[in-house]
C-alpha cells in the first residue's frame, strides 16, 4: 500500500474531532460545516491531489465555467476543421491526429496564437472560432 493509500485508509479510524484537526492541519483553512463522512472523502481528494497533482488546468477552467453557467467551450479535436471569416478572408484551421493546429503551412500551439495571426490582436482562439458560446439560460 502507498503512502497516500494509507493515509486515506486511515481517515476512517479518525473522530470527528480528529478529522477537523486533520483538515486544519492539511489545508490550513477552516473546517467546512459538513458531516464527518464528506469531511472524510474531502480530505482523501486533498491527500491525493497533493500527492499526484490535482486537476488539470482545463478540467479546473471547465467546471468553473459549468459552475458559473455564463459560457461553454467545446475543445478543439483531432480531425476537426474550423473555418472563420475574417474581413473578407476565409482562414480554414485544421486540428491534426498529432493535435498540432495548422493554418497556412504553419503549426500553432493554439487557437488564440491562430487568431492573434489573423487578426493581429489579443483574442480568445476558441471565441474567435466559434467553440466558446454563451450558455443558454
Amino acid at each position: 500500500m502507498t503512502t497516500v493509500e494509507a493515509q486515506v485508509a486511515a481517515l476512517d479510524d479518525l473522530s470527528s474531532s480528529a478529522l477537523r484537526e486533520r483538515w486544519s492541519a492539511l489545508t490550513g483553512t477552516a473546517v467546512p460545516r459538513i458531516s464527518p463522512k464528506l469531511l472524510r472523502l474531502a480530505l482523501s481528494w486533498e491527500l491525493q491531489a497533493r500527492s499526484l497533482g490535482g486537476l488539470s488546468r482545463a478540467t479546473i477552467r471547465t467546471l468553473d465555467q459549468l459552475g458559473r453557467g455564463e459560457t461553454r467551450t467545446t475543445p478543439a479535436r483531432p480531425g476537426m476543421r474550423l473555418v472563420r471569416e475574417w474581413q473578407g478572408r476565409v482562414h480554414v484551421v485544421t486540428i491534426g491526429e498529432d493535435q498540432v493546429i495548422r493554418w497556412e503551412e504553419r503549426s500553432y500551439r493554439s487557437l488564440s496564437e491562430v487568431a492573434r495571426a489573423i487578426t493581429g490582436t489579443r483574442w480568445s482562439g476558441p471565441a474567435f472560432f466559434g467553440l466558446k458560446k454563451a450558455a443558454a439560460a
